[in-house]
């Protein structure tokens, strides 16, 4: 089976939002969930368990978020901060939540912050046969920087198991981000330094333009974007959330990847939650990986980033999505693309963990 890398899943704020429990599968979830809060605001599960294994979905880019109060989506958005002390804390309790998560079921997750651990897990998806099920692996991601009060701070950060940042998600303090535009601030430019000197790769995703200009002349480090599209592709679009042609070409000659989203709002301008699903398909997704891969000139920098229950579920992918599972669907229509075995390999997988092996300490 081929290995496949997913570089965004919200799994702590579905965990402490929705109390979803993903060593379950996904079908066992919405079953749980028949009338419950969840599948009205976050739509149905696409993730659990089973389904990675079915899937082989050996690693994830498993995220700490939370939104600022202000962009609050109601009642029930209750991981929300008020200043950058209550993100602190909102981040760290998530956190501590896949620690747990890896210690409570260590025959099913492993967290990963080294190459020896990555391989470890690596090892274990190779040799599986028949009924051994191998651990997912988790990258940890912190999605908006919030929640990192001082540059000084990020050797907790590290030390906790972090080793991606993104700076954004809506605007912070340190730079513009989605539907809020804005340049690097002092501070993030203060914060990228740091973030050099540890070894974090930095994430464009939800960046402003501006901000991911300036970073991509100023960071030393890796840079990736773990989940977003081209704007090229979404005529129309007034977002500053995709990612013009210069940050792609940017991402690019840093030999970073881009991990392509699966929300169908990420792939049709104007489709919107209740629209039919058969709107949006997998070509849909292929001409994003396509698109990418034509402005590099090769299949080495774009990934999956699928987002999947990152405030979207079931109702809002491309409709031949039942699961994260369903993702091997992609093969069939990027060979008929005319994509080789060493191209899919590539996207499907190989593109993250060449940059992870690349990124990571090596103990």
């Amino acid at each position: 089976m081929r290995i496949i890398v997913d570089s965004h899943e919200d799994l702590a704020w579905n965990m402490q939002t929705f109390g979803r429990d993903y060593t379950l599968s996904a079908a066992e979830t919405r079953q749980l969930e028949v009338g419950a809060l969840a599948p009205q605001v976050n739509g149905d599960t696409l993730l659990g368990w089973a389904d990675y294994q079915r899937g082989g979905i050996a690693v994830i880019f498993a995220t700490l978020f939370a939104a600022p109060l202000r962009r609050r989506a109601g009642e029930w958005d209750k991981n929300c901060y008020a200043d950058m002390n209550h993100a602190h804390d909102l981040y760290r309790s998530q956190l501590d939540l896949y620690h747990r998560l890896v210690e409570e079921h260590a025959d099913k997750f492993h967290m990963v912050t080294t190459v020896a651990g990555l391989n470890e897990v690596m090892d274990e998806w190779h040799k599986a046969e028949g009924e051994s099920k191998p651990p997912v692996g988790l990258v940890i991601l912190m999605e908006g920087a919030e929640g990192v009060r001082s540059p000084g701070e990020l050797s907790e950060w590290w030390e906790g198991g972090v080793r991606l940042i993104g700076p954004a998600w809506a605007g912070t303090r340190f730079c513009g981000g989605t539907r809020e535009p804005g340049e690097l601030t002092r501070e993030g430019y203060a914060l990228l330094e740091a973030m050099s000197e540890y070894g974090f790769a930095l994430d464009l995703s939800h960046m402003d333009e501006k901000a991911a200009l300036q970073a991509l002349d100023f960071y030393t480090g890796r840079i990736v974007a773990t989940h977003a599209n081209a704007l090229s592709l979404l005529k129309d679009s007034h977002s500053n959330r995709h990612l013009s042609d210069r940050v792609i070409k940017g991402i690019i000659e840093r030999d970073g990847v881009i991990g392509v989203v699966l929300a169908n709002v990420f792939l049709q301008v104007g489709w919107k939650r209740g629209d039919a699903r058969q709107l949006v398909t997998l070509d849909h997704v292929v001409a994003q990986i396509d698109y990418i891969c034509q402005l590099a000139g090769d299949a080495k920098h774009v990934g999956i980033g699928t987002d999947f229950d990152g405030g979207f579920g079931l109702q809002s992918v491309p409709y031949e999505f039942d699961t994260i599972a369903d993702l091997r669907k992609l093969e069939v229509r990027l060979s008929d693309k005319g994509y080789t075995p060493s191209d899919i390999d590539a996207i499907m997988g190989e593109n993250w963990l060449t940059c992870l092996k690349q990124t990571l300490p090596v103990k």
